[in-house]
């Protein structure tokens, strides 16, 4: 009944934003909400001008619904639903604002970094408060493989910090090709969903298997060549949901390894900087982060997502024997 549950979860989800794209991406484009392309970016990506963007509703909207309807038919609307559609939402509105001011603003880099981190670090707080007002707050953390925990006391609350800013931040950085974090969330949410699953935590499994369904679907009309984007609404909302997915399951370590392709677009930046500071102006890579690297070496866009979308299969399939089979 359960393995029904989740499966239908999956469908719901997907249909939802299948049959909700051809509607909304209309719509968008009648508001004239698109993608302004960034000079400094690979020219090819200059044809892709005007396209659609603010996807990431579909993906919200999609997600969202096919949660509260499924929780609802398990009755299993608790706390760790509302948290996970909390800061799904959360992060989701914040990148909302961001693709707003480009789109209609006309400001190219939408919100500044400090407002940026200022409404993560509100989400976070509220998070953690939360967490401990209900008794769901647990301050170790499992090292992986081994069946022992880490007990960080109060150092646990800036790594609450770390991971829902890094993470929803790391997301938003991979999203620079069609598909690629479609994709590769995708697969990062279906393997949480089998760790969830396997420790019993069954509504996180069902959460976590909309996003699945709801990315997909979206994947649909993202896939190259993309006819929308999701935007800062959709990267930011699945970074934050991805983050929240890890510390409910007490997999926050594992979370390096599953969303490997995200933390390798984010060092991929980190290095570049500093070797173009260290060095008086050299580049380590052609452009970062790490896909442009592979765009500007003569790859197609469409081999670099798809290599990126195997090693984020194998990074997901290296987390999930490690938790499940070790």
């Amino acid at each position: 009944m359960l393995e029904q549950g989740l499966l239908f979860t999956l469908i719901l989800s997907f249909l939802i934003a299948v049959l909700l794209s051809p509607i909304l991406i209309p719509f968008l484009r009648r508001l004239k909400f698109g993608q302004s392309i960034r000079d400094e970016g690979p020219k090819s990506h200059q044809k892709k001008s005007g396209t659609p963007t603010m996807g990431g509703v579909m993906i919200l909207f999609s997600l969202i619904t096919a949660t509260i309807i499924m929780a609802s038919q398990f009755h299993s609307l608790d706390v760790e639903i509302w948290l996970l559609l909390f800061v799904t939402a959360g992060f989701g509105l914040l990148g909302f604002i961001d693709d707003f001011i480009k789109v209609v603003k006309k400001r190219n880099l939408g919100l500044t970094s400090k407002q940026k981190f200022l409404g993560q670090v509100a989400v976070a707080a509220i998070v953690y408060i939360v967490l401990l007002q209900t008794g769901l707050l647990s301050t170790a953390i499992a090292i992986p493989g081994t069946g022992y925990s880490l007990e960080l006391g109060w150092l646990y609350i800036p790594l609450i910090l770390v991971i829902l800013v890094g993470t929803s931040n790391a997301v938003n950085l991979t999203d620079g090709l069609d598909g690629l974090v479609a994709g590769t969330t995708a697969i990062a949410f279906g393997a949480f969903a089998i760790i969830a699953y396997s420790l019993s935590m069954y509504t996180v499994a069902l959460f976590s298997i909309a996003v699945m369904g709801a990315v997909l679907g979206f994947l649909v009309f993202n896939a190259h060549p993309a006819k929308v984007f999701m935007g800062d609404t959709g990267s930011l909302a699945l970074g934050g949901a991805l983050a929240m997915v890890a510390i409910l399951t007490k997999m926050e370590l594992i979370l390096v390894i599953i969303g490997g392709v995200f933390v390798i677009e984010t060092l991929s930046v980190i290095l570049q900087v500093a070797y173009f500071k260290s060095t008086g102006g050299k580049r380590l890579f052609k452009m970062s982060p790490l896909h442009h690297h592979y765009e500007l070496s003569g790859w197609s866009e469409w081999r670099v997502v798809v290599t990126f979308w195997l090693v984020g299969f194998l990074c997901a399939i290296t987390g999930i024997y490690i938790e499940v089979w070790m």
